[in-house]
């Protein structure tokens, strides 16, 4: 894949997530939600931003990267555990609780393939086992890491609204343990069926990526 023309899906996909962005900012559920769940996507935009000169990834990271902003926006903006789509899929199925929270950690298991890409490029490891236990192991530390700020921020607003649509238990008291697994069972299977994938892209767009890749 030509470069110039990865980067013009590369604007593509920054402008698909402002237009996001943008709309989940007007009148969302609450304000202060918003604020909880967005903030992690708009740490990484800018950070993603801010490294695009120097350090361009492929563009199957910044895919990944893209759905996930996007998949937090629209959360903030209704708050997890109130997507009008699952909503309508609890009802029609007889779920007892919206699973958009749920999806959205099965899904964050793919930012794996982003942790791959950055091993890879910048650390000694080349594929094998060890690259995905590496990986695998890193992806569920964030995971954890998640519902550690999440269990802290229910601590600090008492049990409040917001903090309840923030930690999305909605009665689990396995949430935050069904949330980790999601992350690892998405980590996996992304990495077994989107590896062969992202080394193409490696291949293909990277002119500078390490020996062994």
């Amino acid at each position: 894949m030509e470069r110039k023309s990865s980067r013009t899906i590369h604007v593509w996909l920054l402008l698909i997530v402002i237009a996001v962005f943008i709309w989940s900012l007007i009148k969302p559920a609450s304000y202060l939600s918003w604020v909880l769940e967005s903030t992690p996507a708009i740490i990484v935009l800018i950070i993603v931003l801010i490294t695009y000169k120097r350090f361009q990834l492929t563009t199957l990271s910044y895919v990944i990267i893209a759905i996930m902003a996007i998949l937090m926006f629209v959360g903030g903006h209704y708050t997890f555990s109130n997507v009008p789509l699952f909503n309508w899929i609890k009802d029609t199925f007889d779920f007892k609780r919206n699973h958009y929270d749920r999806f959205g950690h099965f899904l964050k298991g793919m930012f794996g393939i982003v942790i791959r890409e950055l091993l890879l490029r910048k650390t000694t490891l080349t594929k094998g086992t060890w690259l995905f236990f590496i990986v695998t192991s890193i992806s569920l530390a964030i995971s954890a890491l998640y519902e550690i700020i999440e269990w802290i921020s229910f601590i600090i607003g008492k049990g409040g609204k917001t903090a309840k649509n923030f930690l999305g238990n909605q009665g689990d008291i396995w949430d935050a343990q069904w949330d980790m697994v999601l992350a690892l069972a998405g980590t996996i299977i992304a990495l077994l069926f989107l590896s062969k994938l992202h080394n193409w892209f490696l291949r293909n767009e990277l002119k500078n990526v390490q020996k062994g890749e």
